[in-house]
C-alpha cells in the first residue's frame, strides 16, 4: 500500500516536505482489531506538533493521521461490534487500558497507557490501517466521508472543550483562534446556547469575516477590546500570547479552556507579561484539555448529525499531504483540511 511516513523531527521553517511517500505492507488485524480501507483523513495541527517535536516523540518511522474515515475490509478474531463494509472513523484515541482508575471513571484521555493514533500506532495517511474495534466509530449517514473526517478530532475535541467551559445559555463565550476546531465550536455553541453572545478573536481579516458568516456577534484581534467580558473563553491557538491576552477578557470567576497539546516554545516570552492582579485574580480559572475519550467522539457525532453540524472543508489529493501541512502551518485558510484518495 501507499503511505506517508514521518521518519524524523523536522524544522518546518527550513523544510517543506516533512513526510516521505513510500510503499508499505498492508497491515493484518490482530485479535480484537479491524482493518479499514481508508477513503480520507483530516489534517490536524497536532501533526505539526508531531513533526516539529512538541508532542511525546513517536517511534520513527510512523504513519501520521488521526481523523480517519473508511470502510472495514477485514475483521480480526473475536470482533463483534462491527461488520464488513461498515463505514467507520478513527480519532486521536487509538486505545486505553480500560482498567485503571481514570478509565473506570470515564477519563480514558487521562489513562497512563493512552495510545494515540498516528503517533503511538500507524494512522490514516495511508491506504489501510488497523485499530482496536472499540475505538472505531460508526459514521452517521448525514455526512460525506470528507465531511466526517474533521469531526473526529477538531469536532470532538471542540465538544470536550465546550463542555469544560461549564457555560450556561445566555452567558458570553469567547473563541481565540478560528481554525478547524474553532469554527465547529461556534456552530455547536450557536445550537446549544442560542441566547449567548459569541466573541471571536482571530488574527486575519479573512478568519474574522468567516466567523461573522457563521454567526459570531463580534470579531477582532485578541489585543482588541470586545464589547463584553466573557464567562468562558476557549483558546485553540498554538502560541502563548493569546492565552495571556484572553485572561484580560474574562469576567470574575471566568474560565479559560486551553485546547492544545503544546504551545510553541519561541513564544514563551509572552508569559513574562502575565500579571497576577490583571490576569488571574478574582478567581479566574485555567483548564486544559488532554486528548479525548471514546464517549466524546460518540456523543459529538450524534450531536453533529442531529443539528446537523458540518465542517467547512478544503480537500487535497492524498499525494499532496506535504502541501496541506505547509498550508496549515503558514496560510490563513477557512475551516478544515482533508486528504482524500478520490480527489
Amino acid at each position: 500500500m501507499k503511505a506517508w511516513l514521518l521518519d524524523r523531527i523536522v524544522d518546518l521553517k527550513k523544510e517543506s516536505t516533512p513526510l516521505v511517500w513510500s510503499d508499505q505492507a498492508i497491515p493484518e488485524p490482530a485479535p480484537g482489531q479491524i482493518r479499514i480501507k481508508i477513503s480520507c483523513c483530516g489534517v490536524c495541527h497536532t501533526e505539526l506538533d508531531e513533526i516539529e517535536g512538541r508532542t511525546p516523540p513517536p517511534e520513527f518511522p510512523v504513519i501520521p493521521g488521526h481523523q480517519v474515515v473508511g470502510r472495514i475490509d477485514q475483521l480480526g478474531q473475536g470482533c463483534t461490534e462491527h461488520q464488513l463494509d461498515d463505514r467507520v472513523g478513527v480519532a486521536w484515541i487509538y486505545s486505553a487500558c480500560g482498567k485503571c482508575e481514570q478509565c473506570r471513571n470515564g477519563f480514558e484521555n487521562l489513562c497512563p497507557w493512552f495510545q494515540a493514533t498516528g503517533r503511538d500506532h500507524h494512522g490514516g495517511y495511508a491506504e489501510y490501517m488497523v485499530v482496536p474495534e472499540r475505538f472505531a466509530y460508526g459514521i452517521p449517514d448525514t455526512f460525506e466521508d470528507a465531511e466526517a473526517a474533521p469531526l473526529l478530532c477538531a469536532g470532538a475535541i471542540g465538544y470536550r472543550s465546550l463542555s469544560l467551559t461549564k457555560l450556561e445559555n445566555g452567558q458570553v463565550l469567547g473563541l481565540t483562534g478560528f481554525g478547524a476546531s474553532g469554527h465547529l465550536v461556534l456552530k455547536m455553541a450557536r445550537y446549544q446556547y442560542p441566547d449567548s453572545i459569541i466573541l471571536v478573536f482571530a488574527r486575519s481579516r479573512e478568519e474574522q469575516q468567516f466567523a461573522l458568516s457563521l454567526g459570531a456577534h463580534w470579531v477582532g484581534k485578541v489585543t482588541d477590546t470586545p464589547p463584553a467580558q466573557a464567562n468562558a473563553i476557549i483558546d485553540t491557538t498554538p502560541v502563548w500570547s493569546p492565552v495571556v491576552e484572553s485572561l484580560l477578557h474574562l469576567k470574575p470567576s471566568g474560565r479559560l479552556v486551553i485546547n492544545a497539546i503544546r504551545k510553541e516554545a519561541d513564544d514563551q516570552k509572552a508569559l513574562l507579561k502575565l500579571r497576577y492582579p490583571d490576569h488571574l485574580w478574582m478567581e479566574k480559572e485555567i483548564k486544559t484539555v488532554a486528548n479525548i475519550t471514546s464517549s466524546d467522539v460518540r456523543a459529538f457525532l450524534q450531536l453533529a448529525a442531529r443539528v446537523p453540524i458540518k465542517p467547512n472543508i478544503q480537500i487535497y489529493p492524498f499525494t499532496r499531504a506535504n502541501d496541506a501541512l505547509m498550508d496549515l502551518k503558514h496560510r490563513h485558510l477557512r475551516g478544515a483540511k482533508v486528504l482524500a484518495w478520490n480527489a
